[in-house]
């Protein structure tokens, strides 16, 4: 198996990483994904990096987040080939702490922030006591609307109930008879937004089962949930079933969306000249996703981590990176681009328009993924995208939920 493959690259305590913390000056690379991290943010990073370590300089390599996993845990496992920082996705994170692919951060917790940070990320990346990696950003999804489409669907009023909601999408759509048009934005494989549906009914996708996992897709509570979610992509959604939820941007700005579940950081790209529509900025509303019970809706708890290959031939430099990182003036920059920051004390940098009001919201009940070690792996697959694409289909809910809770099971158990 692949993950075992890491393991043993990275072998036991005594050999798992350099013997010091390398060389006072070299050239490091940090790998981030997607475009998360705003431009300034990385152009700062550079810059700071190498005013305060002469001699050294720092790489910024943009990785996909599809196939990650893959590629870090091929990377992972040869000091020539591996980046020095990675960013990895919060529910990615124990998958590669389990098995030491990451160096231990536990004593350098304190100077990075301590009690400050977000405890969720570093329980997540925490694995018998010692701390693998730590939080980077954290980002709830919650609902972007059009304010014009709202108005000329006659909705005097954001949705705050789930059932209000599911009204509010067909109501939408049922007034846009354009091709294409969805109430609500629901593309077939977005299970992490189709996770909120299944949360909100009681469901989830795995369980503990002893000192194992095994999925838990069969359960009443999670076919009510992947039944919603069938429901209202039928009748609210004009995304391919076969899409996943890259680029909302071009549709959402040419008036074909009337509501989409984004991270924050879409506003930005919602507003900037060159990939969006800031003519239509007055237009754009938030609100957190509601649940069947009026609070906001249980939805993924996204965000990242960050931590240091220790396959990396430069441990304390490494540090360094990821202190800037953790910083007051870095995660400034994050916050304003809609990205919670990593240090609780931060939050007010989010500001207090209905932007933040939103985040902050849909954060108070957010969940993570099932805390399997092997979870990563589940994602790897694309077992829930494609149970999720059937789904959207028209598959039978049941059928195509008990085939995939195979395949959810047998990989945890591995």
């Amino acid at each position: 198996m692949a993950l075992l493959a890491v393991a043993g690259a990275c072998g036991s305590e005594d050999d798992s990483g350099p013997v010091d913390g390398g060389p006072s000056k070299a050239d490091l690379v940090v790998w981030l994904n997607g475009a998360d991290t705003p431009q300034p943010a990385r152009d700062w990073l550079k810059k700071t990096f190498e005013e305060q370590n002469p001699g050294s300089t720092l790489t910024i390599e943009e990785q996909e987040w599809e196939g990650l996993v893959d590629r870090l845990i091929t990377a992972l496992t040869s000091t020539d080939q591996t980046p020095d920082v990675v960013e990895v996705g919060n529910t990615q994170a124990s998958t590669f702490t389990s098995v030491g692919a990451f160096s231990d951060l536990t004593g350098d917790l304190d100077d990075l922030g301590g009690d400050d940070l977000l405890d969720g990320f570093v329980e997540g990346a925490t694995v018998d006591g010692k701390t693998y990696a730590v939080p980077y950003y954290a980002g709830s999804t919650y609902v972007f609307y059009r304010k014009d489409l709202f108005e000329k669907a006659g909705i005097d009023a954001v949705p705050t109930t789930m059932d209000e909601f599911v009204d509010t999408a067909e109501k939408l759509k049922a007034d846009n008879d354009q091709k294409g048009f969805s109430g609500y934005w629901l593309p077939g494989k977005d299970w992490r937004d189709g996770a909120a549906f299944v949360w909100d009914a009681g469901g989830d996708f795995a369980e503990g089962d002893g000192d194992s996992w095994k999925g838990s897709l069969t359960t009443p509570e999670t076919l009510k949930g992947l039944q919603a979610f069938q429901d209202l992509y039928e009748s609210a959604s004009g995304a391919p079933a076969d899409a996943n939820e890259s680029d909302p941007v071009t549709p959402f700005c040419a008036g074909k969306i009337g509501m989409m579940s984004r991270p924050g950081w879409v506003r930005g790209m919602l507003t900037d000249a060159k990939t969006g529509c800031p003519e239509l900025a007055k237009q754009i509303g938030v609100f957190a996703l509601p649940g069947s019970d009026g609070e906001p809706a249980p939805v993924l708890l996204g965000g990242s981590d960050i931590a240091i290959s220790a396959k990396s031939p430069n441990q304390d430099l490494s540090r360094k990176v990821v202190d800037l990182m953790l910083s007051e003036d870095y995660q400034t920059i994050l916050a304003e681009a809609g990205l919670t920051p990593a240090r609780e004390s931060f939050a007010s940098k989010l500001g207090d328009d209905e932007f933040a009001q939103a985040a902050i919201a849909a954060a108070s009940n957010a969940k993570l993924t099932p805390a399997a070690p092997a979870w990563a792996t589940v994602e790897g697959k694309f077992i829930l995208e494609d149970l999720f694409s059937q789904i959207a289909d028209g598959g039978d809910v049941e059928e195509l939920a008990t085939k995939a809770d195979e395949k959810i099971t047998a990989t945890l158990k591995k």
